[in-house]
């Protein structure tokens, strides 16, 4: 099973909740970090990293010599990563507007566009306990975020429970994130901005087709607005977290909350029990 742990907006407890769970589960356990831009859930698992793999994307480079400047390159990328002056007999090739869709290397009569690497990032793989955890981290600059949120779920193993640490939002990155994930978590906070985005999150998953719960951070401390959407949508509620400063605390320093405190190992258990009914057919 892959569970896939998202929400509509940051500082909503995604992570903890991910990080959290993982560590709860018995046996082994992978954990997925796909907040490429920024990776945070080692700050809690503090899992030695043990491999490194640099990622690139096949972008274009244009040969000026071989080029006729008919200009098929540029009519097919969307993205305006290739330029073609024909008066001045220069064909430009923009790297970092490129979505690696090799679209310009299929439709270039003359083999003019050549194959050159752009780097975006890296895969991580450490392991703490009975958790593998597997991190992408994007490099500085880089805007292109899901060719390697894709080579990290391609880790995921086909046999026994993968955790997704997915990024907030509902952007690309999210929907790249999601795509293999058999049920969705949402974390949400009863706030006006916990429930405008939770609203996006849950449309984005609905559309993909994916089974979602809703986990309410910090529940004591807003409305029943939340659970107002959720009953309206149909969308259960698995799990309700009240805010404790306790809590607060030892996030802030960076610890597991399931080996801290007893009872959030007991909350995560639960989760995943209440997970597995997502799953179950009616």
């Amino acid at each position: 099973m892959i569970i896939a742990v998202a929400s509509g907006k940051g500082g909503t407890g995604k992570t903890t909740v991910a990080v959290n769970l993982a560590m709860a589960l018995p046996g082994e356990v992978q954990l997925l970090d796909c907040d490429v831009e920024e990776p945070n859930a080692n700050l809690f698992l503090r899992a030695a990293v043990t491999e490194r793999e640099e990622v690139h994307m096949e972008v274009p480079l244009i040969d000026n010599q071989a080029c006729t400047y008919c200009g098929k390159c540029r009519e097919i990328c969307r993205f305006n990563a290739v330029a073609i002056v024909p008066e001045t007999r220069v064909a430009l090739a923009f790297p970092e507007l490129c979505h690696g869709c090799g679209g310009c290397f299929a439709v270039c009569p003359e083999g003019a566009v050549l194959d050159s690497r752009r780097l975006l990032g890296v895969v991580e793989k450490g392991k703490r306990s009975t958790v593998k955890l597997v991190q992408g981290r994007l490099r500085v600059g880089e805007a292109m975020a899901p060719p390697l949120i894709r080579k990290v779920v391609a880790q995921a193993e086909e046999t026994g429970i993968t955790v997704v640490d997915a990024p907030p939002g509902t952007s690309c990155p999210v929907v790249t994130s999601l795509r293999r994930a058999d049920c969705a978590v949402l974390v949400t906070e009863p706030t006006p901005f916990g429930l405008n985005d939770l609203e996006l999150a849950a449309g984005a998953v609905r559309k993909m087709g994916i089974p979602a719960g809703i986990v309410v951070n910090r529940c004591d401390v807003g409305d029943g607005r939340i659970r107002d959407f959720a009953r309206r949508e149909g969308i259960p509620i698995l799990l309700e977290i009240p805010f404790d400063r306790a809590v607060a605390e030892a996030y802030a320093r960076g610890e597991l909350l399931v080996e801290r405190f007893p009872r959030w190992k007991e909350r995560m258990l639960h989760l995943h029990s209440r997970i597995q009914g997502l799953l179950v057919p009616e």
